[in-house]
């Protein structure tokens, strides 16, 4: 979800990520650990920010959720497609001028695997060289086509297990110039198991800009030098199927200043979403 994203895996994925994968334990073997995992998840989004007083901030969306890992390529991303009957109310409705599509594509490239090396050191357990693209589906140099480059690894944090953690620099492709930094992490924990070998989990991501050149702004939309937003989800899953709520929570996000400017955007607040997810 973008950016909710849930980052509820398949159940091959779950054991895969449990599983001995990193470059200290391939041997020979750099394909040993791989996997690959696809989800659809039909979702509803409640009050999704930024959007302005016009907007009553409700729309569907399919999500096309993919991952796993190949070699030393540690992959994530999806696909949303909004509003799919192209109906004429909400916030993504016809005639709104917003995007059908956004896409999130995130290859990581890991150095322990790359070069040899065993940079595991305390929970730090396998080191990246990390990328993130965010595309928009609308009109090319207008629609969002942003790039983050950076340093990443796999961190084991007390009670959520292994997480995934990022540090970037963002780079605009339509600007062609830098702006700024993003932290992100993101986490999978199965918390509740039950006996038909079903589980809930407790999932979600934190994306935190920072550093931005509020020049970058004008006075239809100011911009803020930090913001972003975090996502928390509890999800059921079967071997199949899942369904979840989750709650994401923005400030400034995009760095767009809260209600500043002629436009006024809201981007600081509460969102819901709620999600059905097919597992091929």
């Amino acid at each position: 979800m973008k950016n909710v994203k849930t980052l509820a895996l398949a159940a091959t994925a779950v054991a895969a990520m449990s599983a001995p994968t990193f470059a200290a334990d391939r041997g020979d073997d750099i394909r040993a650990g791989d996997y690959a995992w696809m989800q659809f998840n039909a979702m509803y989004a409640f009050n999704e920010l930024p959007r302005s007083d016009a907007d009553d901030g409700g729309h569907d969306y399919l999500e096309m959720e993919f991952g796993g890992r190949a070699g030393v390529v540690d992959l994530y991303g999806y696909v949303d497609v909004f509003n799919l009957a192209s109906g004429d109310s909400g916030d993504k409705a016809t005639g709104t001028g917003k995007s059908k599509m956004f896409m999130k594509f995130a290859p990581r490239f890991s150095i322990d695997a790359i070069t040899g090396w065993d940079l595991s050191a305390g929970p730090i357990q396998e080191v990246y060289f990390s990328t993130l693209f965010n595309w928009g589906g609308g009109v090319i140099g207008e629609d969002v086509n942003a790039s983050f480059w950076g340093i990443g690894a796999d961190v084991m944090v007390p009670w959520l297990g292994k997480t995934g953690m990022n540090l970037y620099g963002h780079y605009d492709m339509n600007r062609k110039d830098w702006n700024g930094y993003q932290f992100s992490m993101n986490w999978f924990k199965p918390f509740y198991f039950l006996e038909n070998g079903s589980f809930v989990s407790f999932q979600g991501y934190v994306d935190y800009q920072f550093g931005g050149d509020t020049d970058w702004g004008n006075e239809f939309v100011p911009m803020s030098s930090s913001g972003g937003a975090a996502y928390f989800g509890v999800h059921w899953h079967s071997d199949n199927y899942a369904l979840g709520y989750g709650l994401k929570g923005y400030q400034d996000v995009y760095l767009l200043e809260d209600g500043a400017g002629i436009v006024g955007l809201e981007t600081t607040g509460f969102a819901h979403y709620l999600t059905a997810t097919y597992k091929f």
